[in-house]
């Protein structure tokens, strides 16, 4: 197990900030290769990234061109001295600007896209708003101000849909409703949106306050959430202390065990190079990051610490390693490896 693991959240990230930074620059700007969601109302929408997203045409696809931008402001706000800072912020005023956002604004409010990017798309952007809110300084009230409008946009999103959402998505890819839920709260707590964070709270406790014994019948073949762990981090995020507690021990009653022995075995990635499969580094370090956070309020002693504590370790093993190397997962996983260094949430 390597020491920085044992670290607090903060500094265990601090020998990374640097490399995940330069990924993050790097790849936000590369407009191609690309992966569209585009819907194309006309003739004239038969455009290029860029001039469909003049802020988030980079990293391969949108949503992660937006955590990209999520996963630089957040190292620009943990560790202001980073060699990229200065490119970061330049960056930020260069792009991030009123007539930028308005086009992507524009893009996203069409009715003919309700759809855009739904969930994982705006529980990032949602994320990356209320990081811009935390930065320090006019230049973080100014980006955030700005990126406001688009931020507004996926809140009416969210509120219109979660009531119709009878049922939860639990696969492990973007569909993921416990992770857009998740990261949605993140920037209702930040900004104070109780409305928001109601009808999260509602969705999250119809979908999942039931659920026991759980199975975990994963990883899938492209997975890069865990279905089981991401449900009980976001379920540890919206009930009281006590409540979950109980849930949680219904949910997962065989941790000190091992048991479901799935989420203690960190996935195999047999070709990183194959963009699905280059997934599974992505569920070892979402994993890492989910039990690091449930971990948190055990008391000391509790049977379940030494077994979680080995567990997070391994996946970080697996997978740190290779979060640079082959573009099909570089683009993204600096992110990921940031999540389960640094909680990344307020």
């Amino acid at each position: 197990m390597s020491e920085n693991h044992r670290m607090s959240p903060t500094r265990a990230a601090a020998p990374y900030a640097e490399k995940f930074a330069g990924l993050a620059l790097s790849h936000v700007g590369r407009e191609y290769p690309n992966k569209l969601d585009h819907i194309m109302l006309g003739a004239d929408d038969v455009r290029g990234p860029r001039a469909l997203h003049p802020v988030f045409y980079g990293s391969f696809d949108w949503h992660s061109c937006v955590h990209g931008y999520w996963t630089m402001a957040r190292l620009l706000r943990r560790y202001p001295d980073i060699p990229q800072a200065a490119a970061i912020r330049a960056l930020f005023d260069e792009r991030l600007t009123a007539d930028n956002i308005a086009v992507e604004t524009t893009y996203a409010a069409h009715p003919s896209r309700a759809s855009f990017e739904r969930p994982y798309g705006w529980a990032w952007l949602l994320m990356l708003a209320a990081e811009l809110r935390m930065q320090e300084g006019e230049e973080g009230k100014r980006w955030a101000a700005t990126v406001a409008p688009l931020a507004d946009v996926f809140v009416a999103r969210f509120l219109a849909f979660l009531p119709k959402a009878t049922y939860p998505i639990r696969v492990g890819t973007h569909f993921n409703s416990a992770f857009a839920v998740t990261l949605a709260h993140e920037y209702a707590h930040v900004t104070g949106h109780d409305t928001l964070r109601d009808a999260l709270h509602d969705a999250a406790h119809r979908w999942f306050a039931h659920d026991i014994g759980c199975q975990a019948w994963e990883p899938g073949g492209d997975d890069f959430l865990s279905s089981a762990l991401m449900e009980a981090e976001c379920m540890r995020r919206l009930m009281d202390p006590d409540a979950f507690a109980t849930w949680f021990d219904a949910f997962l009653p065989g941790i000190a065990h091992r048991r479901p022995a799935s989420l203690f075995t960190p996935a195999t990635v047999s070709d990183r190079s194959d963009g699905k499969i280059a997934h599974l580094d992505g569920l070892n370090l979402s994993r890492a990051w989910c039990w690091r956070m449930l971990a948190r309020g055990w008391a000391a002693g509790d049977d379940r610490a030494g077994v979680v504590a080995e567990t997070i370790a391994r996946h970080l093993d697996a997978s740190l390693p290779h979060v640079a190397g082959d573009y099909a997962g570089e683009h993204w996983l600096a992110t990921f490896a940031l999540l389960a260094l640094d909680d990344g949430l307020s």
